[in-house]
């Protein structure tokens, strides 16, 4: 795959999963200081879709190349946020330090849950596709 195609596919992408998050957004608003359900949501459920991905690239798109760009780096990049998120901390923080311990919490333990979950997700239905039995945890596969 050439570069230009790799660049169109992650620049579709990221404005698909920017557009995404925008919505949750609005869906979702919240005070400067208040808990960002929205952010949190955006997090957590893009740990999850990433680690489906994964799983999938692991065992069905191994030989893929347009997944990753398109659906990693692009609409998953664009829906996740990471700066919003310390953005959001910081507000917490001045206004109420155990909400703001509170949501890193969260958005730490449980993104790595859903990571993970998301991992093992993406692997069984992965496996289901092709017939063959997932792999198991820690393989290189």
């Amino acid at each position: 795959m050439t570069h230009r195609r790799t660049l169109a596919l992650v620049a579709l992408g990221g404005a698909l999963g920017s557009l995404a998050r925008y919505a949750l957004t609005v869906a979702l608003p919240h005070e400067d200081g208040s808990f960002a359900w929205s952010t949190v949501l955006a997090n957590l459920s893009g740990s999850l879709l990433l680690g489906i991905l994964m799983g999938l690239l692991a065992t069905v798109w191994a030989h893929r190349h347009w997944p990753r760009p398109l659906l990693g780096v692009g609409v998953l990049g664009g829906y996740t946020t990471f700066s919003t998120a310390m953005f959001d901390l910081h507000a917490m923080l001045l206004a109420s330090p155990p909400t703001a311990f509170a949501y890193l919490a969260a958005t730490i333990a449980l993104g790595l849950l859903a990571a993970l979950a998301g991992v093992l997700l993406g692997r069984q239905l992965g496996a289901r596709a092709t017939h063959r039995p997932a792999p198991r945890r820690g393989s290189p596969r």
